[in-house]
């Protein structure tokens, strides 16, 4: 047996949710740049979980059992509001709260196809609702309740901020949604499926997937890309900092990805958006030093952008807190980890690789007073 880093290259099991085939995204066949123009992220997480786009009346029924779940437990309200809210992240908030979700579900521990998904569509809305409680605790302020006409993106951005958001937010919002769904084989994707192949539940599973998308080089990536921007402050200064950056050998956060060669597909749309809503709200700097950036790094390094570069700037130009950018992945990539979920438990086989053993050979046992 030999050993590849990280897995890379390797092929460890079959999926029909999501494909990335000669560097093209796919969710269930469909092109993510068909989806990301036209889609609700309710129908693609429709999609996800079916394997097939909602009708008009499949897609009201799901809207509307999505808006019976968005209320939290009281319990797991009582619980946020016990944390050191001022001292830790918000992944760490959770990751925590949604395991303790599984405490107040009747059905966490129930294995059948049709409380699983009822299991999902409680934790796809949750989540949003966990997100937006947290920061609103945080800066001690009241806990609003979602509102049923809205859509996940607009309702999230109300339960945030306690104002419907303008049509260009809400629309910007559930394209960054659509574009964060599902990404076939990720660190977290991967962690989801290994936990539930033990045929743990639904809950381990995401909270499993949420503790590796907390990483900075995955999930926390484009938190970090934001805190670069703002170092960086102006897009005159774009040039000196790289070059200092790569004297010191740092990892310049945003950039190149171990699947796409020539590209993230999903790149192009979140430029296309930074530069809207950096327009829109008059920081056109941001978008501005991301597109310098952009050019330096690929005529330097070669290294394209990814889905994380661009996203910090839209993030940010929608009013989010910079440490809320993986949280708000969390929310979006919970519908692919649930497809994946879901589809484990539907063909499950343990998942147990081998490791090359590289550590010394025949070692005699010492007595521990003769050592």
């Amino acid at each position: 047996m030999t050993a590849t880093r990280g897995l890379e290259g390797i092929v460890a099991t079959t999926s029909s949710v999501s494909s990335i085939i000669d560097g093209v995204l796919t969710y269930r066949g469909y092109n993510i740049d068909d989806l990301a123009d036209y889609a609700s992220f309710e129908e693609v997480v429709y999609l996800l979980w079916y394997g097939k786009l909602p009708n008009q009346k499949e897609l009201d029924g799901f809207k509307a059992e999505l808006s019976k779940h968005y209320a939290l437990p009281k319990q797991v309200l009582d619980m946020i509001k016990s944390f050191p809210l001022d001292k830790i992240h918000p992944m760490a908030a959770v990751r925590t709260a949604v395991s303790s979700l599984g405490l107040y579900d009747e059905e966490a521990d129930d294995m059948n196809e049709e409380a699983n998904f009822t299991k999902a569509i409680r934790l796809q809305a949750k989540l949003a609702s966990i997100v937006a409680a947290f920061s609103r605790l945080r800066d001690g302020l009241e806990i609003i309740e979602p509102k049923e006409d809205l859509s996940y993106a607009a309702n999230f951005l109300y339960m945030l901020n306690g104002e419907e958001p303008d049509d260009i937010s809400e629309k910007a919002f559930n394209k960054a949604l659509v574009l964060h769904a599902d990404h076939e084989l990720n660190a977290s994707t991967f962690t989801a499926r290994v936990c539930v192949a033990t045929l743990s539940d639904v809950y381990s599973g995401v909270t499993a997937a949420i503790g590796a998308l907390k990483g900075p080089l995955h999930g926390g990536a484009n938190e970090r890309v934001m805190r670069m921007l703002s170092e960086i402050g102006d897009p005159e200064n774009v040039e000196e900092y790289l070059k200092g950056a790569l004297e010191r050998k740092e990892k310049i956060m945003g950039f190149g990805h171990r699947v796409y060669k020539d590209g993230d597909p999903r790149a192009k749309h979140l430029r296309e958006m930074s530069k809207q809503l950096t327009h829109t709200t008059g920081e056109t700097k941001w978008y501005e030093m991301s597109v310098k950036l952009d050019e330096l790094m690929t005529n330097e390094k070669g290294l394209l952008p990814n889905v994380d570069f661009y996203s910090a700037s839209v993030y940010h130009s929608l009013g989010l807190k910079h440490d809320l950018f993986t949280p708000i992945f969390a929310m979006s990539r919970v519908s692919g980890w649930l497809a994946h979920i879901l589809e484990q438990y539907d063909n499950n086989r343990l998942i147990r690789p081998r490791a090359e053993y590289i550590g010394p050979d025949m070692q005699k046992f010492v007595a521990i007073e003769n050592r």
